[in-house]
């Protein structure tokens, strides 16, 4: 009987005040943080706000969705993308105040024979015949409404990778290779 007035207790006391406290989008019940992104393809027109992460780790059906979503929009072919690429947008716009933003993508994962068909029409300057793009490695991305030449400078500041700048284009490319800037 008395572990029973202590489990009623402890039930009229402390449930109705857990239940009432409001749960943060970005950690769950348990303080694990989530890491989100929202995306939208501009060459498929197709959107994505996906769960990714909760803390130290990867949601597997989550990378699959997003390497789906990443494939070469030309080809349909889909490559796994190395998962830091997505903690580096997240925290880019992490960075620049931003954090939950829908990010377009220019461009994501590319077959060889795609780059290789980009890289010789002369529209398409600064296709490197090593792309990253063909180790989905690398992303080129805008943020609407927000200055490319600013989110160049903040993801230079991140210092995790190649970051290219693309004003003509109004894009930027980024990438988890070695620390470079073009």
């Amino acid at each position: 009987m008395k572990r029973f007035l202590h489990l009623a207790l402890f039930t009229a006391l402390f449930v109705p005040f857990a239940l009432s406290q409001p749960v943060s989008d970005s950690t769950s019940s348990s303080s694990v943080p989530q890491y989100r992104l929202r995306l939208f393809h501009t060459h498929t027109n197709e959107h994505i706000d996906i769960v990714y992460r909760r803390g130290d780790t990867y949601d597997s059906a989550a990378l699959d969705k997003l390497d789906y979503f990443l494939r070469d929009w030309r080809t349909g072919q889909v490559h796994a993308y190395d998962p830091r690429v997505f903690d580096l947008l997240h925290d880019l716009l992490a960075s620049i105040g931003k954090s939950g933003s829908e990010i377009d993508v220019i461009c994501g994962y590319r077959t060889p024979q795609t780059n290789e068909f980009l890289r010789t029409r002369s529209a398409h300057t600064g296709v490197a015949v090593h792309s990253l793009h063909m180790q989905a490695e690398a992303i080129d991305i805008r943020l609407p409404g927000f200055s490319t030449a600013r989110l160049r400078d903040a993801a230079l500041d991140l210092h995790r990778g190649g970051v290219g700048y693309y004003q003509a284009s109004d894009f930027v490319h980024v990438d988890v290779g070695r620390v470079r800037r073009w």
